[in-house]
Order: structure tokens, then sequence, then C-alpha cells
């Protein structure tokens, strides 16, 4: 097919009135085409409409999301209006995303192998910025694992194709959604995209990326012969069930078909678990008030990364479960990878969080100060191992206000910034705002 724009071609912008260089085609969707471009000096990505899709709304849109800026800086947000004299339609152009950030399908075929870190952060940042979109009276009518890109090495993303997003309740423009992550009322046609629906859809991208599976694809999945239309209503619309519901079991996973569900749902803790239940049971039936907002995940994520242990024979990150813990006596269990028995590192509670002292583990603002919410800015804490004393760890103040540490045995001292204390069980510590305890 004959591409819409012709590299070295110059469109213009709105508004600034600046000149674009069309550079190489990178790609094409339902929508439009995608070309590596140069704006300012500056590389950009340039998206053109296809004359089809080129509507009065779909342009009144990108113009006031223009207006309106991004979020925040992880949105590859459209910067300037584009036009072309003698081009049909028109554009916009947008941030270039960088090769570093993956998507969901990367992970589905293996081609990354994030740590749960990455992923749990992965997690935070998305519900996070859905969040912020979502203040502003914006929903993104097309949460899916197609324009939700993540660096598989510290958990970072950028969220795409935001030309969809429109004012929550503004009736449909462009999509619906992407099919399996619509929400089930959007698919029986009872209701448009919005920030509700967007919650269904967050819930279904982040069970893919913790379980690498849908959350809807069980047994009923397998017993479709033909996944056509009616099919694919039935099973994400009109009779859609939980492949873990604790109430009905016939769309469970089926070994061999979803192996990765059975595999990985035992691994996380059981308040995530309750979580997605919530999710995929109360979520479903009632759309208005059993949706698990964006503020939940975001908190459950911060809590996933803060339950990482390590194998003491593999070193495969574990998850401690204070729940599962308590119903086993104290036995923290084997371990998922090589099934040999595991050992908990010293944590500490910190009011309702508790925060696993690996030998690699910081603590952050928002751990030792509950007005500042998931504030990541730079660590306060770090466990470190005394410099003379090779097995001796302790807890360092990187923060600039001196703590006061009280040991079991009554002893009472001022740890000044820079300076450590030893971890030893019972040993409190007042950080200003909170006061943290060791436990084992």
């Amino acid at each position: 097919m004959d591409q819409m724009l012709r590299q070295g071609q110059a469109v213009g912008c709105e508004p600034s009135g600046m000149t674009c260089a069309v550079g190489e085609l990178l790609g094409a969707g339902g929508q439009g085409e995608v070309y590596k471009a140069t704006l300012g000096g500056e590389a950009v990505a340039l998206k053109w409409f296809f004359p089809h899709m080129s509507s009065p709304e779909q342009r009144a849109a990108i113009e006031l999301l223009v207006r309106k800026g991004p979020p925040s800086e992880h949105f590859l947000w459209p910067l300037e209006l584009t036009t072309a004299p003698g081009v049909a339609g028109f554009g916009y152009v947008m941030p270039l995303r960088p090769p570093r950030f993956k998507n969901i399908v990367d992970l589905m075929k293996r081609r990354i192998e994030p740590t749960f870190r990455a992923l749990a952060t992965a997690g935070l940042n998305l519900s996070h910025n859905y969040l912020l979109l979502h203040t502003q009276g914006l929903c993104y009518r097309d949460i899916s694992f197609g324009n939700a890109f993540f660096d598989p090495d510290n958990g970072d993303v950028l969220i795409a194709d935001n030309d969809n997003v429109s004012v929550d309740g503004a009736g449909v423009l462009g999509v619906l959604g992407t099919p399996r992550f619509m929400a089930p009322e959007v698919v029986r046609g009872e209701a448009v995209p919005s920030t509700q629906t967007d919650l269904f859809s967050l819930s279904v991208l982040i069970f893919y990326m913790l379980m690498v599976a849908h959350p809807l694809e069980g047994r009923k999945e397998t017993e479709i012969k033909c996944l056509d239309l009616p099919a694919m209503t039935r099973l994400y619309g009109t009779e859609p069930l939980f492949v873990f519901d604790p109430s009905d079991d016939s769309n469970a996973p089926v070994p061999g078909v979803h192996d990765n569900a059975l595999a990985f749902w035992r691994l996380y803790p059981q308040a995530l678990r309750d979580l997605f239940t919530r999710a995929f049971t109360e979520g479903m039936r009632h759309p208005l008030h059993g949706r698990v907002r964006e503020s939940e995940w975001r908190g459950a994520m911060v809590a996933l990364r803060d339950a990482i242990f390590y194998c003491p024979h593999c070193a495969l990150e574990n998850f401690y479960d204070g729940q599962a813990l308590r119903a086993r006596g104290g036995d923290p269990g084997l371990c998922w990878a090589c099934a040999a028995a595991l050992r908990l590192p010293p944590r500490i509670r910190m009011g309702k969080s508790v925060v696993m002292l690996n030998f690699d583990t910081r603590l952050f603002p928002h751990h030792v100060n509950e007005q500042k919410m998931y504030d990541f800015s730079g660590p306060v804490a770090a466990v470190s191992e005394h410099p003379s004393s090779p097995g001796v760890w302790g807890l360092k103040n990187l923060s600039r206000r001196k703590w006061v540490v009280s040991t079991p045995g009554g002893e009472v001292k001022d740890v000044e910034p820079g300076r450590s204390f030893t971890l030893a069980v019972g040993t409190k510590v007042q950080f200003g705002e909170t006061v943290g305890e060791i436990r084992t």
C-alpha cells in the first residue's frame, strides 16, 4: 500500500506554526500510519490518520489534548496537530518511544524476562498514571497490552496511543476498546467507554502482567470450537467468569492449556489474590461500585514490592505472605523455583506496611512519612553490611534527619544521617512521623 506521506515531506504544526520533517514509516494500524519525524531538531513520532478516520470530532479531540497537555511525562501525548497541503486528513506529533520500553506481548513471548520487582513497579506506575489521567476528567478508552509499555529492567512506563483519550462521558469517539480488555458492559453494548470501564481494563492489564494469562480464559474457552464474535461476546460479555472464582470453578484453568495462570497465581500473597478476585467477581457484577480503583492497585503494587525476599539457595524472588505464614505456624514454606526451604530475612513494620529487609532493600519517603504518598524520589534508608564485621547487617540513615532507636535491652540512642544501627529483633526506630519495629 502507498504511504500517505513521503520521506522528507514537510508538514505544518499547530499551534506553534513550526514545520515537521517526515522520516521513515514506522508502522500502520487501524487508524493511521506512524512515521519517525524531526521537529525543532528533535526526533519525534508523527501519526497521520487515514482519511476515513479524519473526522471533525477526532480533530477536535486532538486539539483538546494538545491544549490540555499530558497528565505526566509518562504519556506519549499529542504535542502538535499537523496538516499538509494536498494530503487528505491530518495527524499529530508525539514523543518518540525509546527502544528500552517493551510491551506485555514481549513478556508473553519470553522476549524479555523482567523481575517481579520490575513488574510490580510497572504496575504501580501504570495505575498511578491512569489515576492522574482520570483525575483530570479524562478516560483512556482503550487500555490494553498494545499501548502500555514498560522498561523490563526498572519498571518505568510509557503510555501510547493517547489519541483515543476523551472527556469522561463524552460518548463514542474512534474505538470502543480492544477485544479481551473491554468491560463486559461495553461488550454487551450496554455502555460506552468511561473511567469506570477503564478500571476493568486496568485490572485485566495488571492480571496479564503478573499472571501472563487472561482472567476470563479458562475451561469455557477450551470448549469453544470457533472463537467468532458470538463466542467472544458470550465469553467476555454475557457470561464472563473469573478463572479463580471462589464460588464457581466451571471456568477454572485447564492444566496443559492455562499453565501460566496455574503457576503464577499461587506465588502471590493472598491479599493480592483477593484484590484480583474482587475485580473479576464484584467488579463485573456491580460496575459502578465494585471495581478496584487505580489507587487500590497502586497500594497493592507497593505492598508487593515490599514483600519480595530472596531464596537463600537459588536467589530468586519470593513473596512474604503474612496470612500464609500464620496459617503454617510460622513456616515460610518452599521456594517456588527450586523447592528448597525458604528463610525469611528480618522485616520492619511501619504502621500497616511490612518491608522485607534484604541486602538490597531501600526505604523511601512514603515508608517513613504517611503524608508523602508513593514518594520514590530518593531513598531515606538502606540495608548495609557492617564494614568490619561481615554478616552483621544494619539500616543506614540516608535522610537529613536524626533517628531515635530503642533496643530490646532498653538502650536509646540517636542515629545521625550517614550512620547505621544493627538489625536486631525488637529494635524500634523513630523516623520522625513514623515508628518502625524490626521483626522476624
